[in-house]
């Protein structure tokens, strides 16, 4: 085989970006194939590669291919779709529901290909993604001829590219094993956040990640409310809960990271976690200030990333460097806090060591791979260059140098990008696909904003709940059977409650907008007064799967909101066809049968006059546990006392309510 030609870069101002951040200038770099031989003095390499083929840089910078640690490119197509909102209704009421009807392949192919041309053209050689059919980005990226980190998104609701979490695990299972070893994508798993994640995620995906020895990619402590759920719900942090599900054991990528502390940091630096610093999307979404510099005093790994395009609202990393700088300052009030050529860092060696790729990327270094860029220091905003300081130049990159400013990108030894001409795509036709895309979302977001979840969300404080749910049951005439029954060694109780319940149903002229449950909740102690009350809104999806004979697993969408205005301000504000009132008495008990928990409603309905009636239910974002728990429902209520030929399998509202003409 013919031996690969060496070429020696020349006539360059050489930034390395090693430990000792060596500079050269006049420097030369010589590259064969996708590796670097030598860097250093011009005169020294010149006579080492004799026989190399020349590069004249043009007394450009040449310096390592930025690193962009963390975005979701296929977001390009979602670009300015929707601003200027809370972090909520911006993924609830937009993103998530526009994702779920227009990501596909197709989508995530043209996104990816738009993302790579703005990724070139601003010195970006390798990114961190994270989203749906990421085998599809995978290959928009390999064949830009960009290096990527690709995570496969997991989480537990319901996914463009998955019906359940189990289906996105065994997806990203597929997709690590088709694409590792490949010589630019490096395959990943990404469980999105612990809030959208259950406990079986985490510990799923971290088990993953840690067999394949790969990348785990995951969003950690991005804002103060997540910080505050976490301990109202599990009585600790984002990161001591994490680590108490394993996620810490794999080569974790932690985007964010805004709100934790020493503590918290050191958890992280322990565990060798890399940090995602997102510089302009934490001020876009006001999610505050990453605490970067004390990380990066206490050894961690930090890069820098600019978060999706639909939050930032570019991949520009020259802005994001600017940006991360001058937040630290200014969040410290210490004008010397993350210098330059710090952050420089960030962007290079430190954002490739967060990625766990420093091995390879990230400097300029004799057996590195050549990723690699050439800036062109004399343009307007750039001039005068002052040569006293030999640290001028990263601030020159840092504070003045923009993404126009990069001419040449080298990704593996192969050009991307040559004298500002993009090589292996078609800025054009790219623009022209996403237009149309544009165009189609258009269409579909004026008629969403007219329903109802639209409604629900703008309101806030709307929250997606578990997807499958098994229910089963039966009209009884008696309730005291079935109070003895629970009392039964079979039967373990963990919780009891006793409520007072009146629901006002709100139903829509078009059964797909699904129906809007208005709920006052009166907690009735032990001596019969009302002890709290509790106001919610629930908007109840039509179901959709898996009727079984005795019981029913249903898989529908429930978003769940708090109530803080009147019922009569709801009203007016969805505007519903119809109402149905049904006021009951229940009795509530979260137990265990068999090893499985369920809870048990043992209800009165009193208006309409309907009698008692036992409901045996379970709710899960695991299909598979919902289909196993169904197995028992039945078993369980007979084991109440129950008659199989008393079984029901219609909501309380649809024994009121007749049912509506099918819709047109």
């Amino acid at each position: 085989m013919e031996k690969e030609k060496t070429i020696l870069f020349t006539n360059a101002v050489i930034l390395t970006m090693d430990e000792a951040m060596h500079m050269y200038d006049p420097g030369a770099l010589a590259v064969q194939g996708d590796t670097i031989l030598g860097v250093g003095p011009e005169a020294d390499l010149k006579r080492k590669f004799e026989q190399a083929e020349i590069f004249d840089c043009k007394r450009k910078m040449l310096m390592p291919g930025l690193v962009n640690a963390h975005t979701h490119v296929p977001m390009t197509l979602l670009r300015g779709l929707a601003d200027d909102l809370r972090l909520d209704v911006w993924l609830l009421g937009y993103m998530m529901p526009v994702e779920r009807e227009f990501v596909s392949p197709d989508f995530v192919r043209l996104g990816t290909q738009l993302a790579c041309a703005e990724l070139i053209r601003s010195g970006v050689t390798c990114f961190a993604d994270m989203y749906y059919f990421e085998e599809d980005v995978a290959k928009a990226a390999a064949d830009a001829g960009l290096r990527a980190v690709c995570a496969q998104t997991v989480l537990k609701f319901p996914a463009p590219d998955a019906h359940s979490y189990e289906d996105s695990l065994a997806l990203a299972r597929e997709f690590i094993q088709r694409w590792k070893g490949h010589p630019l994508v490096i395959p990943s798993v990404a469980p999105h956040a612990p809030y959208t994640c259950t406990e079986e995620i985490l510990r799923s995906t971290a088990a993953l990640a840690c067999e394949f020895d790969v990348p785990l990619h995951t969003h950690l402590s991005e804002t103060a409310l997540e910080v505050e759920n976490s301990r109202a719900q599990f009585d600790m942090p984002v990161i001591p809960y994490v680590k108490k599900q394993n996620l810490l054991e794999a080569k974790v990528i932690a985007a964010h990271c805004v709100h934790i502390d020493e503590g918290e940091m050191k958890t992280l630096l322990h565990h060798k976690a890399g940090v995602a610093h997102n510089p302009s999307s934490n001020l876009k979404l006001a999610s505050g200030f990453a605490q970067v510099s004390k990380m990066l005093s206490l050894g961690l790994n930090v890069g820098i990333g600019t978060d999706g395009p639909a939050s930032n609202n570019d991949l520009d990393m020259f802005e994001e460097m600017r940006l991360a700088s001058f937040i630290a300052k200014a969040s410290s009030n210490d004008p010397t806090v993350l210098p330059a050529s710090t952050t420089l860092s960030m962007a290079t060696r430190l954002g490739a060591r967060a990625l766990h790729q420093g091995g390879h990327i990230g400097t300029l270094e004799p057996g590195k791979r050549a990723d690699l860029i050439l800036v062109d220091r004399e343009r307007l905003h750039n001039s005068p260059l002052f040569r006293r300081d030999p640290n001028n130049i990263y601030a020159q990159i840092v504070y003045a140098t923009k993404a126009s400013d990069v001419s040449d990108v080298m990704v593996n030894g192969q050009w991307v990008m040559r004298d500002r001409t993009l090589l292996t795509l078609d800025e054009t036709d790219l623009i022209r696909q996403a237009q149309e895309y544009a165009r189609r979302i258009d269409i579909f977001l004026i008629e969403r904003e007219k329903s109802v979840l639209s409604k629900l969300i703008a309101i806030g404080g709307a929250k997606e709940i578990e997807s499958f749910e098994v229910q089963a049951k039966c009209r009884i005439s008696d309730p005291l059977p079935v109070l003895e029954a629970i009392n039964s060694p079979e039967i373990e109780v963990l919780h009891y409650r006793h409520y007072h319940e009146y629901d006002t149903y709100m139903c829509f002229q078009d059964p797909r907008q699904g129906t809007v449950r208005y709920r006052e909740d009166e907690t009735i102690s032990d001596n019969g007064q009302v002890s709290n009350v509790r106001y919610r809104l629930t908007l109840i999806g039509p179901a959709r799967e898996h009727e079984f004979p005795a019981d029913v697993l249903l898989s529908r969408s429930r978003y769940l909101a708090p109530a803080t205005h009147s019922l009569r301000f709801y009203r007016e504000y969805f505007k519903p066809a119809s109402e149905v009132f049904i006021e009951k008495n229940r009795r509530r008990w979260r137990l265990l049968f068999r090893g499985t928990e369920f809870y048990i409603n043992l209800d009165q309905v009193d208006t309409p006059s309907l009698g008692f009636f036992l409901e045996v239910k379970s709710r899960t974002w695991s299909r598979r546990d919902a289909e196993y728990k169904a197995s028992f429902a039945t078993e369980l209520i007979q084991h109440l006392g129950a008659r199989q030929a008393d079984l029901v399998t219609q909501d309380y509202l649809e024994l009121v309510k007749p049912p509506a003409p099918p819709s047109r």
